[in-house]
């Protein structure tokens, strides 16, 4: 929107060329619509508004703006004077802005606002009119509730913020808006309870957002990825959700969330490894229940990263340490396979993930279909052919189901199952002692903005542990996070059910 000159051009008094250098901005948009109109009462006064066609409520524009314009009966004051008349007292919009600031403008035209020129006035009206289509609000498909709200964000970064400002109805929660992408100027919201999130994080968080730029930001992560602690690293450091009584609960535990315009998906952090484990039934149903339901999950990760891992390692090395029976129902169950056991369990687990990736691709009635009658069909004729053996089928069907337990950290398993594999194939099960030392050692050693993300499983008191392999009645949980949120109390209860 600059010049050749480097300079940026400014309205005018002069309607006309006004017009004309708006119009030159939007050259070759048809999208945009020029509505010229007088005042009934005095030809004198001239207006001109500029909207995109599509993203302004028609209704609106013309009962609000159009309308008080062309009906008003002038008693002509000086020209300074004027376009406060018409800001004041005549167009009923709920938002109206003042400026001459051309780049403000062009954003206001592009993001659905209606932009109102007048005669022999140097200044511009920003009025508020967007109107677009929009998803309705329903529940996310990848975080379904048993128990509690069946509501999630929608591509609305206002109808996300209202949401979130109904469930905590506080003049504590302060959003501040930032614009990303040079050419997207896509509008986000850094959301944080004042009192309760800490402040050196905010700090850091606006750092790094400042830190670099963007031609266009259409999801958040297209922004995690520049604010990450560990960008290259499997485990992820910044967490995400589609629900907002999860971001509202971990507002409330002192965490920072960022919405961006576009998307449903809202980041949060700091982020702990053990969120990955975390469901927001586990708040809504008993205590009891959902803490088994979490050692389960964690059970589950166990179980999906190591499985194929120490299968190779006993079969393959370790034979004395399996029952008689069993190695010998393993050994005739191998008998005519052509493969070594770490290629059939490599084979196996690709072709597993081929399955699933393609029913998630595909549309969810013929994808599911597909998924069950593909492990079926392909799995049987396997074994059948002699080309891997009936003990692997059970092997890879195991560790496939227990990494669905944990949707949101299964790209990090599949990484971590590989490297146990390959180690174990190797060296046997002391291949798989030392892949996981490694992978505690390294995940003892990942930050998010400064915070550990094991932060509660190596430090901290009961308190902190209240909440982490098992949920402990609300009753209990008297402390916020220490590490995390600068007011600690999250009640007054003494510990103990009234």
């Amino acid at each position: 929107m600059d010049n050749k000159d480097g300079n940026q051009p400014t309205l005018t008094v002069d309607l006309n060329a006004n017009i004309g250098l708006i119009k030159s901005i939007f050259k070759d948009d048809e999208s945009l619509i020029t509505r010229y109109f007088e005042n009934q009462t005095s030809a004198t006064i001239k207006c001109c508004a500029f909207y995109i066609d599509s993203m302004v409520d028609n209704k609106l524009f013309n009962e609000d703006v159009i309308k008080p314009l062309l009906e008003y009966n002038f008693t002509r004051k000086g020209d300074a004077e004027f376009i406060d008349i018409v800001a004041k007292q005549i167009t009923l919009s709920n938002s109206v802005d003042k400026t001459n600031d051309l780049n403000k403008l062009i954003q206001a035209i592009v993001y659905g606002d209606t932009v109102l020129l007048v005669s022999e006035c140097s200044e511009a009206l920003i009025l508020n009119t967007k109107s677009w289509p929009t998803r309705a609000i329903t529940e996310p498909e990848d975080e379904k509730a048993l128990r509690g709200p069946r509501e999630g964000f929608t591509e609305s970064i206002m109808n996300n913020l209202s949401m979130l400002r109904r469930r905590l109805r506080t003049q504590e929660l302060k959003m501040q808006f930032k614009t990303f992408g040079s050419r997207s100027q896509t509008k986000g919201c850094i959301c944080y309870i004042d009192g309760v999130a800490d402040k050196d994080v905010l700090a850091e968080l606006e750092r790094r957002l400042n830190k670099f730029s963007l031609d266009a930001a259409l999801d958040v992560n297209y922004i995690g990825e520049f604010i990450s602690d560990e960008p290259y690293s499997p485990i992820e450091t910044i967490g995400s959700t589609e629900r907002p009584d999860v971001v509202a609960a971990k507002l409330l535990e002192g965490r920072i969330a960022l919405f961006l315009d576009g998307t449903p998906v809202v980041l949060t952090l700091p982020h702990l490894f053990i969120e990955n484990f975390q469901s927001n039934d586990d708040y809504y149903l008993n205590y009891l229940f959902v803490s088994m339901s979490r050692l389960l999950r964690l059970l589950g990760f166990f179980i999906s990263t190591s499985t194929p891992a120490i299968y190779v390692a006993l079969v393959t090395f370790h034979q004395e340490m399996l029952p008689t029976s069993l190695l010998q129902s393993i050994a005739m169950s191998r008998q005519g396979v052509p493969l070594p056991t770490v290629l059939e369990a490599i084979i196996m687990l690709i072709v597993f993930e081929i399955l699933r990736e393609t029913g998630l691709r595909m549309p969810s009635a013929i994808g599911q279909a597909l998924s069950i009658v593909g492990a079926l069909v392909i799995g049987q004729a396997a074994v059948e052919a002699k080309l891997v053996s009936a003990a692997m089928i059970i092997v890879v069907a195991i560790t496939g189901i227990t990494g669905l337990m944990i949707p949101r950290i299964k790209g990090s398993i599949i990484i971590i199952r590989f490297i146990l594999l390959v180690l174990s194939s190797i060296i046997g099960l002391y291949g798989y002692i030392f892949g996981m030392m490694g992978l505690l050692i390294y995940l003892l050693n990942i930050r998010s903005f400064g915070i550990q993300i094991m932060g509660m499983s190596s430090t901290g008191g009961l308190q902190d542990r209240k909440d982490l392999y098992v949920r402990a009645p609300w009753w209990f949980m008297i402390n916020r996070p220490k590490f995390m949120a600068s007011d600690k109390k999250r009640s007054n209860s003494d510990g103990d059910p009234e």
